[in-house]
């Protein structure tokens, strides 16, 4: 499995694939960005990680052209590394960028098997983050139009994205298949369980907003910080406090505005927290839990984790009226006019007033996660692809050439 872009322990969705191949009998290894000073080499979960330096260059455009140079040439080095000395069958490649299943394509020339894993569309994530150029759009479509075509196997995060790789990619149906992202059961809140909070977190107010994820240009903390203005100076609530868990790009400059709209002492913003148990109690002393993310072709057809998250634990969400938003949340969420940040904003003093209409709405959550969502729904479908596969190339070489063994 190869990705480029996050290191293994904070991507949950390859962790999660790799250690459902690992159950079912699979040899997983996985080439990722380093995190801190970890080895370049460890056994994870009986995963094989192989971790290359995370090298950064100025924002923007070019910025990020010459990381995903640097990225390229280390995976491609990493990659024949790990044949050597472990070989392999199946190539998981997971976006972004597109240009890797590109790369690691010539492998078929030997007889592997390309898996693309589109977690991301990335010529509307360019427009969200970068506004649109009209030969960069081009070269990403181009980059994604290969990807599609060269794999063996397409795999997507939900119904919007199939859609777009059947329709931009030429697909058969037959070669994409949707592997929702969600929650583990285990991770699910039972209604009747003592839910552990954070004690400190809990003294700043009686109630508590909690925003968790990426905070990237294109995942709309600016219009959170107009709408927490909105909350306190036109509506008149001082009795809540923010809590943003994650980092990205964007952060210096929202802690910017949020100082320059006059709510910064109503914002700790945590960063990103490692620790699951840490990371828990934080959305589990959460009152309500905010997906502000803007409308734009790339958010409205983007299937979010932290909506899952929040639905998991209970609690309900504001957000704006996103159509894969809304397809994940259902009934578990208040939905806002897209933009309108002081439609956000009632939406949530509306929930801060009636805390008999938060429990019940977080208890949507936690049901359509336990009957729908969850990780253990997506896992058959992670499964038959690669059976898939395996029995295509059962086809063509001898069983014994695979990297399976029994349970």
């Amino acid at each position: 499995m190869v990705v480029e872009n996050c290191p293994y322990l904070r991507d949950p969705r390859v962790q999660k694939e790799a250690n459902a191949l690992a159950v079912a009998g699979y040899r997983i290894a996985v080439i990722c960005p380093a995190e801190g000073d970890k080895p370049s080499h460890q056994l994870i979960g009986g995963v094989s990680v192989y971790q290359f330096p995370v090298w950064t260059l100025a924002e923007g455009s070019f910025g990020y052209l010459i990381e995903y140079c640097y990225a390229m040439l280390a995976i491609a080095i990493l990659g024949l590394w790990v044949w050597l000395r472990e070989g392999f069958d199946v190539i998981h490649v997971a976006n972004p960028p597109d240009c890797m299943v590109p790369l690691f394509s010539v492998y078929r020339l030997i007889g592997k098997s390309v898996i693309y894993d589109q977690h991301d569309l990335c010529p509307e994530l360019h427009a969200a983050k970068f506004g649109e150029s009209r030969w960069l759009l081009w070269l990403l479509l181009l980059m994604e139009r290969y990807s599609y075509r060269l794999a063996n196997h397409v795999i997507v995060t939900n119904d919007s994205y199939q859609e777009l790789a059947i329709r931009r990619g030429g697909l058969s149906e037959s070669r994409v298949t949707v592997v929702r992202n969600g929650p583990d059961l285990q991770s699910v809140r039972s209604e009747n369980a003592a839910i552990d909070i954070d004690p400190d977190l809990r003294r700043k107010s009686p109630n508590i907003i909690a925003f968790a994820g990426v905070t990237g240009v294109q995942d709309g903390l600016d219009s959170l910080c107009c709408t927490l203005h909105h909350l306190r100076y036109e509506l008149g609530h001082e009795n809540f406090y923010c809590i943003i868990l994650g980092d990205g790009e964007a952060l210096p400059a929202i802690k910017t505005l949020a100082a320059e709209l006059r709510v910064a002492d109503k914002i700790w913003f945590a960063g990103w927290v490692s620790d699951p148990a840490a990371y828990a109690r934080y959305i589990n002393t959460a009152d309500i839990c905010v997906s502000p993310d803007p409308f734009n072709s790339y958010n409205d057809a983007s299937t979010f984790v932290k909506i899952m998250e929040y639905m998991a634990a209970g609690k309900p969400i504001v957000g704006f009226d996103l159509r894969e938003t809304r397809y994940s949340a259902e009934d578990a969420a208040l939905y806002c006019r897209r933009g309108d940040v002081q439609d956000f904003a009632q939406k949530i003093a509306s929930l801060l007033d009636q805390p008999e209409r938060r429990d019940s709405i977080g208890k949507v959550g936690i049901l359509r996660v336990q009957k729908r969502l969850a990780w253990q729904y997506s896992i058959p479908h992670l499964l038959h692809v690669y059976e898939t596969i395996m029995q295509s190339r059962l086809a063509e070489r001898p069983a014994s050439v695979y990297q399976r063994h029994p349970n």
